[in-house]
C-alpha cells in the first residue's frame, strides 16, 4: 500500500536515487523527467537484473509547469488511489544554479527561473501530491516491516543546500541560489505545519543539503572542493536514504545535512 516518489529522476541525485531505492525497498516508485520517458526508464533499470520493473513508473513533468505537475498527480492517482494507497517516501529535489560573484551578474532572466525551479517548482509539488501522503486515521505500523527499508512515517524531502542558511553565510554571492534555498527551508518549515496537522505523526517533512556531490550541478566547481568532501552519487544517496530513516519525528520542519546534523536557518 505504500509508494515512493522521486522528481526529477532522470540524472544527477534524482537519477541514482530512484535505481537506490529500487534495490533497497520493495516499494512502487514514481520518477519524473521532463523529455524521453522510456529511454529514461531503461537507464534507471540498466544493471538491475533482480528489479522487478513493473516497480518503476516514469512520468513526465517539468517543475516550471503546473499542467504538467497537476497531469502527473492524476496519473499517480490512477496507479496509487488514495483509498487503498499512501505515498511513503517524497524526495521534492529539482535544482538549477547560475553562481553569480558579484550584482553585477544578476541576470533576471536567470533569477525567475532559478525561483522557478528550486523554490516555486517544490511547492507547486506539495500542491499536487501532498494529498498522497497518509492521514491521521491510518496505522502505518500494519502496513510495513522493517524489512521493507522504510521508516516508520511517511517522509516529504525538499531539497535545500548549506548555503541556504543565513546564519552561515560566511562568503555571499551565489544571489539567486542561496536565496530560493533560503526559500526551500521557509516553505519546508510551514509545509510541515500543515502535514502535521492533516497527518499527525504519520508524515513529516524535511529540507535536505547533501553535499557537495559529482553531478551536473556542481561540475564548475569540483576543483575547489576538497577530495573528501567532493561526494560520488552512489554514496550521496546511501547518506539521504540513512538521514531520511533516522531523522524522527522531532527532526520534523528543519534542514538536515548528509551527516544527519540540522543546519540553522
Amino acid at each position: 500500500m505504500a509508494w515512493s516518489f522521486v522528481c526529477p529522476a532522470n540524472r544527477g541525485i534524482g537519477f541514482h536515487l530512484t535505481r537506490h531505492l529500487l534495490q533497497t525497498t520493495k516499494v512502487p516508485i514514481v520518477a519524473t523527467t521532463r523529455k524521453d520517458i522510456e529511454g529514461v526508464k531503461r537507464s534507471i533499470l540498466d544493471g538491475l537484473p533482480g528489479v522487478e520493473k513493473d516497480r518503476l513508473t516514469v512520468l513526465e513533468l517539468d517543475v516550471t509547469d503546473e499542467s504538467t505537475i497537476s497531469k502527473a498527480a492524476e496519473e499517480t492517482k490512477s496507479l496509487f488511489p488514495v483509498s487503498s494507497h499512501h505515498l511513503r517516501l517524497a524526495f521534492s529535489i529539482p535544482g538549477i544554479l547560475y553562481p553569480e560573484k558579484s550584482p553585477s551578474q544578476l541576470d533576471h532572466q536567470h533569477l525567475t527561473h532559478t525561483f522557478a525551479v528550486n523554490t516555486i517548482g517544490p511547492l507547486l509539488l506539495a500542491k499536487h501530491f501532498s494529498l498522497f501522503l497518509p492521514t491521521k486515521r491510518l496505522s502505518l505500523s500494519s502496513q510495513t516491516s522493517s524489512s521493507d527499508g522504510l521508516p516508520a512515517h511517511s517522509v516529504w524531502l525538499n531539497m535545500s543546500a548549506r548555503v541556504g542558511s543565513t546564519s552561515d553565510n560566511g562568503l555571499g554571492g551565489w544571489y539567486s541560489y542561496r536565496a530560493s534555498k533560503a526559500g526551500v527551508n521557509s516553505i519546508t518549515k510551514s509545509f510541515d505545519q500543515w502535514v502535521k496537522v492533516r497527518s499527525g505523526e504519520n508524515a513529516m517533512a524535511i529540507a535536505y543539503h547533501p553535499g557537495t556531490v559529482k553531478t551536473g550541478l556542481s561540475k564548475e566547481f569540483w576543483g575547489s572542493v576538497k577530495e573528501e568532501k567532493l561526494f560520488e552519487p552512489e554514496f550521496a544517496v546511501e547518506k539521504m536514504a540513512e538521514v531520511v530513516r533516522g531523522v524522527g519525528l522531532d527532526g520534523r520542519g528543519r534542514c538536515w545535512d548528509w551527516n544527519g546534523k540540522e543546519i540553522l536557518p
